[in-house]
């Protein structure tokens, strides 16, 4: 029971995953386990449209706020073609310089991973380095690993100025709300400002605390969290407690 319920620790790493849950709980302040009783913190969202009522981004606390996907022009239809267009000449951030990183995991994943960029120096796949290191521990926390989720960003190349810019935020958006309603995940965790500006229309701190409803054309929907990016995490050791009360906010809504 509790938080490492989901994790294999019969395998010969299991010292090191251990260690590395240990150390994120211990960074992030936490003293108590998620919960008593077992959670699939991936099992299909089932609840009636009706539930996911649609509320602003000013309600309270626990409320879900209400996303709809809306309609995107020239774009694909089918998420194959899609991922073919993306990094393709037609794409908006197609005339920046370096290659295009593709989104990685299962394209039908119950959780998509939402970031804004790639982060310097990636090459084949999202987040490397450092905070791709802190990504894996936060994964490994909830006992997943990068091939159980998919993970994505709103610019497929790295900006010049490392963020998106202002002027293709809004086209990078309905592309990334495009990307959303292909791939209708149960669930979405989207970190940091630009990600969750994709998605929600509002930034991290605003979003925070609550949980979001995207709603897609077949009356279905998508269960999103916000969070701080990793990157944030290392700058500010001491937002890891919101980023693991983040984690714990998306296993709430995964038990209704």
């Amino acid at each position: 029971m509790g938080a490492d319920q989901h994790i294999d620790w019969s395998g010969e790493n299991w010292t090191e995953l251990a260690a590395s849950t240990l150390d994120w709980w211990r960074n992030a302040g936490v003293d108590v386990v998620v919960g008593d009783e077992p959670v699939n913190w991936l099992k299909q969202n089932n609840l009636p449209p009706a539930d996911l009522a649609s509320a602003t981004h000013a309600d309270p606390v626990g409320r879900l706020s209400s996303s709809v996907a809306a309609p995107s022009a020239a774009m694909p239809a089918t998420l194959a073609e899609f991922v073919t267009w993306r990094a393709g000449k037609d794409a908006p951030d197609a005339a920046w310089s370096g290659e295009p990183i593709d989104a990685t995991g299962p394209a039908d994943a119950a959780l998509m991973v939402l970031v804004d960029c790639p982060e310097r120096g990636d090459r084949d796949q999202l987040l490397g380095g450092e905070t791709g290191k802190l990504f894996d521990n936060m994964l490994r926390a909830i006992g997943l690993t990068r091939g159980d989720v998919l993970l994505a960003s709103v610019c497929v190349r790295r900006p010049t100025i490392g963020r998106v810019p202002r002027d293709l935020e809004q086209r990078l958006g309905e592309v990334t709300r495009h990307h959303l309603s292909l791939a209708a995940p149960a669930n979405l965790l989207v970190l940091g400002d630009a990600a969750t500006r994709a998605v929600l229309s509002t930034n991290v701190a605003s979003a925070r605390e609550r949980l979001h409803a995207f709603n897609h054309k077949d009356g279905t929907s998508t269960r999103v969290v916000a969070s701080h990016h990793p990157r944030v995490l290392l700058d500010r050791p001491a937002c890891k407690a919101e980023a693991w009360k983040d984690l714990i906010l998306l296993n709430e809504g995964l038990r209704k």
